[in-house]
């Protein structure tokens, strides 16, 4: 089977100027390269809560949990990169704090290139996007290996945290309960909580609950799949049980949830 193709979009684009699809901690399929190009925020990335700003180059893989709460005037570009591409990329998920000019006026301007031949009409305009992503691959791992941009050491809770984060992506819908993931990774769930707490200022049943709910939403607005289907895909014990959970995180039923996104 073919890979997607590459895109390059805006930050409102990928969220569809919804803000739940960035601020609930949730994972993509793709890879992603987002350029933060104005404005500021706070974002969730491999287990730890960072601020984020103008000028913050940010990669994550894959299968990577995260959440992003920028302000209302924040702007940003975003390369999604389907995963299995023959691009190089890096491994693990970076953010990136860009201060020098040229390699600012470079990133800005392989998004500039990279976004028109993504709209281009032009014959090998695929190839083109193709050529100009493998640069900007290139240069973010140029940056990654600068000693301004190592990583940090992570200390305990993040570590646990980032664990907890991966175990999410891979079985937020199976209807595992925190206490659950907590036995999976040899920890309690007192201790998982503080971990999680600590590092991204979220309880670990909080971490949970929004990608399940993430995936909730997106299986609502973005199919015609019935609700008891739904329900039994994340693991729920009943559709009644899925409607309340929906309720409380919402206030608004699964139904009045799809019919506000066809309007």
């Amino acid at each position: 089977m073919s890979l997607p193709p590459i895109n390059v979009t805006t930050l409102a684009q990928l969220s569809g100027s919804q803000e739940w699809r960035l601020a609930l901690a949730h994972d993509c399929a793709a890879h992603l390269v987002i350029w933060i190009t104005r404005g500021q925020g706070r974002m969730l990335l491999n287990g730890t809560r960072r601020g984020v700003g103008t000028h913050n180059a940010i990669f994550i893989p894959p299968k990577t949990l995260f959440s992003m709460e920028l302000g209302r005037q924040s702007m940003g570009l975003v390369a999604v990169i389907p995963d299995g591409t023959q691009v190089r990329l890096p491994n693990d998920p970076r953010q990136l704090r860009i201060r020098d000019g040229s390699a600012i006026s470079e990133l800005n301007g392989l998004f500039d290139a990279a976004g028109r031949e993504s709209t281009s009409a032009l014959p090998l305009a695929q190839d083109a996007l193709d050529a100009h992503i493998a640069l900007m691959s290139v240069w973010l791992r140029r940056q990654i290996t600068l000693p301004e941009h190592l990583p940090l050491k992570m200390n305990a809770a993040a570590r646990l945290s980032a664990a907890f984060g991966q175990r999410i992506t891979e079985f937020h819908h199976t209807g595992q309960s925190m206490a659950d993931h907590a036995s999976a990774l040899n920890v309690t769930p007192t201790h998982l909580t503080r971990a999680c707490k600590a590092a991204t200022g979220r309880t670990a049943a909080d971490l949970l609950t929004e990608r399940v709910l993430y995936a909730a939403r997106v299986a609502l607005v973005e199919t015609d799949a019935p609700m008891q289907d739904v329900a039994r895909h994340l693991g729920f014990g009943s559709a009644a049980y899925f409607t309340r959970f929906i309720q409380q995180h919402t206030a608004q039923t699964p139904s009045a949830l799809r019919a506000a996104a066809q309007k």
